[in-house]
């Protein structure tokens, strides 16, 4: 049985990458202790295995030393004050092929002769956050009573998701890296990103957290498309790190939800603070989290309280049973690409104007059925 030569830095930076511990692969390596220290080799399938499993590319571990993966877009993701320095191959892989749906979409755009976004890039963190977030409601048409009617916070997001849709930005949900159900997203590595454009505008949501804090995180990236900044961001509506764009990110997307006049018109004088937070959750569908925040912005909260009472329910929430995903493949892949970009793809590789294999890449699938199994799902004939 050949062995290979393989640079031990890398096995480790690949594992390491992938935020696996040695402990954690040695059932299905057995001997990965001794690999590392140099005191054993593996075979090519193994190392054709192990590239798999820690999600890198093969080529990669071939290399003479570890390659240096730089997000294509600013991060302003922060934990404990720190900004994250290493993204996982889930992140990359979610970036890059939004960057690649973003890409075909502006082509498609354009060879349609669509206008430009006038809103995209149309504010600076100078923007009045007031004035900023009644900007952005005008411009989706956001009506704060029918999202207080609407039955759950999946339809509230729906209704949201189809307002952004409604004006040109790509909205992408998924807590997923595109069909693997077995690489899920970490809400706790980030929440969402933006890919700015002045034709595709694009949104992607982490479908992987709870629905009320994804409202939160489409808000904040919308806010994000108005600067015309793309990045990534945790955008919990407390945590800023500081930085000036998150930080006007972050309160003109509580103030697009959750307007401080409208909080201060719901107030009942003598009730108990966790009353109020239930009842002001389930009326804007926003997180307990939002309603603090804006509860200590209106002055229920003292500033020298908010801080414990924010971290204990920030616990209480990552202490609640997580939900799992299912329902149907088809349906739910066309939220998970945006239906304006599902459908105006298939249109495309029907027609002619993009090459199947294209549309099996950007779609994350391999067989015509698959693709024409989703076209009847967007009403196409076959």
């Amino acid at each position: 049985m050949v062995k290979v030569d393989v640079n031990v830095e890398l096995l480790r930076w690949a594992r390491e990458r992938a935020g696996m511990t040695v402990s954690e692969l040695l059932a299905k390596f057995p001997k990965l202790d001794q690999w590392e220290a140099g005191e054993a080799k593996p075979t090519l399938k193994q190392v054709e295995d192990y590239a798999k499993t820690t999600q890198t590319p093969f080529g990669y571990m071939f290399l003479e030393k570890p390659p240096s993966e730089p997000l294509p877009i600013p991060d302003f993701r922060t934990m404990n004050g720190r900004q994250i320095t290493r993204p996982s191959p889930n992140l990359l892989e979610m970036i890059y092929a939004c960057e690649q749906r973003q890409d075909w979409f502006r082509g498609y755009v354009r060879s349609n002769d669509w206008s430009e976004l006038a809103f995209v890039g149309s504010m600076t963190p100078d923007t009045s956050v007031i004035s900023a977030a009644g900007e952005i409601r005008k411009a989706l048409n956001f009506d704060l009573e029918a999202r207080r009617n609407c039955p759950t916070w999946a339809e509230a997001l729906r209704l949201f998701v189809g307002l952004a849709d409604g004006i040109g930005v790509l909205v992408m949900t998924s807590g997923i890296v595109m069909n693997n159900t077995h690489r899920k997203l970490n809400p706790k590595e980030f929440r969402g990103f933006a890919l700015s454009d002045k034709v595709a505008p694009l949104v992607f949501v982490n479908g992987a957290d709870s629905k009320s804090a994804q409202m939160f995180t489409l808000a904040h990236e919308l806010a994000h498309i108005w600067l015309g900044q793309s990045a990534i961001s945790d955008s919990t509506p407390d945590s800023s790190g500081g930085n000036r764009i998150e930080t006007w990110c972050n309160r003109v997307a509580a103030e697009m939800l959750v307007p401080l006049a409208a909080v201060k018109s719901e107030l009942v004088e003598g009730e108990e603070l966790t009353s109020t937070v239930n009842r002001l959750t389930r009326a804007f569908k926003v997180s307990s989290l939002v309603i603090l925040q804006r509860l200590r912005d209106a002055g229920l909260i003292p500033a020298s309280e908010f801080g414990s009472i924010y971290t204990e329910e920030l616990e209480r929430l990552d202490n609640l049973p997580k939900r799992t995903g299912g329902g149907d493949f088809y349906v739910s892949t066309v939220a998970r690409y945006n239906r304006r970009f599902t459908r105006a793809l298939v249109e495309s590789t029907l027609e002619g104007r993009t090459l199947y294999r294209d549309a099996y890449r950007l779609l994350g699938i391999s067989k015509t059925e698959t693709f024409n199994q989703l076209g009847r799902t967007l009403q196409f004939g076959f």
